[in-house]
């Protein structure tokens, strides 16, 4: 692996995450009560021996530096690094990333100063566990100029995604963007996939490039900017472009929908993407923080993260984060909980950031249900907060219904009796 560089997508502007990207990056997203997305393919490369990783960022950067800066130092023995690359303003170019491959191309120089031959393309907002060494060493065997990550999915999923067609020897033959019309589009799969009706291969948007041919390929393409949509269909058309089969767990979380029912999906009691992989740790910043003190409570099928206290409290299938207040007799049931920067009983001197309320945490006899509640938010007394009538879409002064989920944004206030 010591060959290969890795680069981190930080996507753009976000905005079928909002509200939860008003005020960050999609990969500085908080996730499962105390990571961030990007702690995802961070710590992917770090399992798979990758020590060299580039993470690209645009929009609403500085939450995201803040926490790589704080998370990810590498020893002298190891030379590994976690660079950021933000948007600049060069003589070349004084525009934004146009796109996932304008990025790249615009990096280039600062790629180029350490010795490689291959480039790993990872985004910045899935949820997954892979052992990269396992796709490097089947781009090595299969002879290939690009290897896509490729996942198996149903005709029903099939529409939502970019579809590959290979032959029995991985090699792709087509691409399809969001077809609607599936006819002789299947590729081999495995006995099991087959059974499962998982019989169309999207792709993962994980890529690996030879370097000699991505850099010049970039440079001969200056007015393309996308990998899946340009890119990749021109290099099936020229090049030996193969597939890398997957099939364990992943998400693309790009809507307020997948990212609640991805973090969910982390508080059952036999998950498909599991935290507790001996193998394959998550890493992020280590925030020394106490454990958490539950109190005469009621918890079933959730996460709690440290650092809470929960005092005389049912929850249930939820994800609880850091420094979580929950007053006397509240009920959080289906809900996204993502914690505070303080508590509330800490006097504003104390605290080494004053942004958000005085008082984060949710408050006694309060009711939660189907909900995302960002950090620092502020839950008065008896509060009731959910989605009764069913609303798809909607919003108020101070939440917003983004796929029938209520979402409470970061440093909201909703005082005593409110009912949403």
């Amino acid at each position: 692996m010591k060959h290969l560089l890795a680069v981190i997508l930080g996507g753009g502007a976000g905005t079928r995450l909002q509200p939860l990207t008003t005020h960050r990056a999609k990969p500085a997203v908080p996730l499962a009560g105390k990571y961030r997305l990007v702690d995802v393919p961070i710590s992917n490369c770090i399992n798979s021996d990758l020590n060299r990783i580039f993470v690209l960022t645009q929009f609403n950067s500085a939450s995201l530096n803040r926490h790589i800066a704080r998370t990810y130092s590498f020893d002298r023995f190891r030379s590994g690094f976690v660079n950021i690359i933000a948007a600049e303003q060069t003589p070349a170019s004084r525009n934004w990333f146009q796109g996932t491959a304008d990025a790249v191309r615009r990096s280039i120089p600062h790629m180029e100063v350490y010795s490689h031959s291959h480039v790993l393309i990872l985004s910045g907002d899935q949820l997954y566990g892979m052992d990269y060494r396992e796709m490097m060493a089947h781009h090595t065997a299969h002879n290939a100029d690009v290897t896509i990550a490729t996942i198996p999915v149903t005709a029903e999923e099939a529409a939502g995604f970019g579809i590959l067609k290979t032959d029995d020897n991985n090699l792709i033959t087509e691409f399809h963007e969001k077809p609607s019309d599936l006819t002789d589009k299947e590729s081999p799969v495995s006995e099991e996939m087959e059974k499962a009706g998982r019989t169309y291969l999207a792709s993962m948007g994980i890529y690996i490039f030879n370097k000699d041919l991505l850099y010049p390929l970039l440079d001969k393409r200056p007015d393309d900017h996308d990998f899946g949509k340009e890119f990749i269909p021109a290099a099936i058309e020229n090049q030996r472009v193969v597939s890398y089969p997957f099939e364990g767990y992943w998400s693309d979380i790009g809507t307020i929908r997948s990212f609640y029912d991805a973090n969910l999906m982390l508080a059952r009691r036999n998950p498909p993407f599991s935290l507790y992989h001996p193998d394959r740790p998550l890493y992020t910043n280590a925030r020394m923080l106490p454990p958490a003190k539950v109190q005469s409570s009621y918890i079933q099928d959730s996460l709690i993260a440290e650092g809470s206290v929960i005092v005389n409290s049912q929850i249930s299938n939820s994800v609880i984060g850091i420094r979580s207040f929950i007053g006397n007799n509240t009920t959080i049931k289906n809900t996204v909980l993502m914690g505070a920067d303080h508590y509330p009983w800490h006097e504003p001197s104390l605290r080494d950031r004053n942004e958000g309320p005085e008082r984060p945490g949710v408050d006694s006899e309060s009711y939660i249900e189907g909900a995302i509640v960002d950090k620092n938010v502020s839950i008065g007394k008896r509060c009731i907060i959910k989605n009764r009538d069913h609303i798809t879409e909607g919003e108020g002064s101070n939440f917003q219904i983004r796929d029938g989920i209520v979402v409470i944004p970061k440093n909201a206030v909703i005082p005593d009796d409110t009912i949403i």
